[in-house]
């Protein structure tokens, strides 16, 4: 018995010939009184839960776990994984083991990492952390689709948003996907918002047009960085994907289909001067693209808390709380780092 456990037994009888009574001295310790009666009988001083380790009587003798181990590395089967080596060899009226015995055996002889003559899964590393603490800082890009009269012929919208001011600051629709055309876009850009060298830090998908040796060459002359997501992996270019999805579900997106260019054109140069001048973004505490960008949001949010604060003066009672947050929002984050995500592709499906 442990010398804590001896104490306090010794402690709870010297209290009982005081006259206490047991449950109320063991109440005053903080133990129960089964607990220090189980203590008190003969050999229950030590923990009583039982440590045997069975070994159970199916267990696979050494030489079976060793000829698991060299049938999975014969010719017919080093490439197979166990749920395909199994049936294979019932097939050839062979059994001699279970598929998850396979599992288990290979496991422990390091056989499992790799045994697909497929490329094996590639770790695709979560791009680079950026933050905008201010406009022309971060831009995001994509190219989306708009169906025309014609089933299958499509024309391409190329949109460039500024991820801090929620601004678009360049688009152009086109006919094909080119990184030339892109290119174009970028100068023009870039003139327009006399961007510096390593000034802007521009973010894309994987497509050909995104990684093409012009708009490569255009943004190393031009001074600006690239960055692109991982492949398959929506969620790190989510700026770019908000924006399509906003521009899509407008009411005045054409339910049928763009007549021609000229119409497709006309209704983006519409939706792009709604959305950075009229249009209240939730994610900006409802100040327009356009107002952020130009940096007058704090002025108007500040100009909103007062009318509020007005507000809760004339009727503080109609206030249970503190009035809404119209505080400006701070820096934009893309891609933060939340996790040690990585994901794992494979070549082949």
């Amino acid at each position: 018995m442990s010398a804590q456990r001896q104490t306090i037994l010794a402690e709870v009888n010297e209290a009982m010939r005081s006259g206490a009574r047991q449950s109320a001295a063991c109440e005053v310790i903080g133990i129960s009184a089964k607990t220090l009666q189980r203590w008190a009988q003969p050999d229950n001083g030590e923990d009583g839960r039982l440590e045997a380790h069975h070994e159970p009587s199916t267990k696979l003798t050494v030489k079976e776990r060793e000829q698991i181990v060299s049938v999975a590395n014969e010719p017919d089967y080093a490439s197979l994984s166990p749920s395909k080596i199994v049936p294979k060899l019932a097939d050839e009226g062979r059994y001699i083991a279970s598929e998850s015995s396979f599992y288990r055996v290979l496991k422990a002889a390091h056989q499992l990492k790799h045994r697909d003559k497929a490329k094996p899964a590639r770790t695709v590393i979560k791009p680079k952390a950026l933050t905008a603490t201010g406009p022309n800082q971060i831009y995001s890009w994509d190219i989306t689709y708009l169906p025309t009269r014609v089933r299958g012929i499509f024309l391409y919208l190329y949109l460039v948003m500024d991820i801090y001011s929620r601004k678009v600051v360049g688009w152009q629709v086109y006919e094909e996907e080119s990184s030339a055309l892109a290119a174009d876009l970028m100068t023009d850009i870039c003139h327009r918002e006399g961007v510096q060298r390593q000034q802007v830090t521009l973010h894309s998908d994987n497509g050909s047009p995104m990684k093409g040796a012009t708009l490569r060459a255009t943004l190393d002359a031009l001074g600006v960085i690239p960055s692109f997501s991982r492949p398959s992996v929506s969620n790190d270019n989510p700026y770019s994907e908000s924006l399509f999805r906003t521009l899509k579900y407008r009411p005045e997106y054409p339910e049928a289909v763009f007549a021609s260019l000229h119409s497709a054109r006309h209704w983006v140069c519409w939706f792009v001067d709604w959305y950075n001048n009229a249009h209240l973004h939730s994610a900006i505490q409802f100040v327009t693209p356009a107002q952020r960008h130009a940096g007058r949001d704090g002025d108007i949010l500040a100009r909103r808390e007062q009318v509020y604060r007005d507000a809760k003066a004339r009727h503080p009672q109609r206030w249970s709380r503190d009035i809404r947050n119209w505080k400006p929002v701070g820096d934009v984050h893309l891609n933060p780092v939340n996790d040690t995500t990585e994901i794992k592709t494979n070549k082949a499906a």
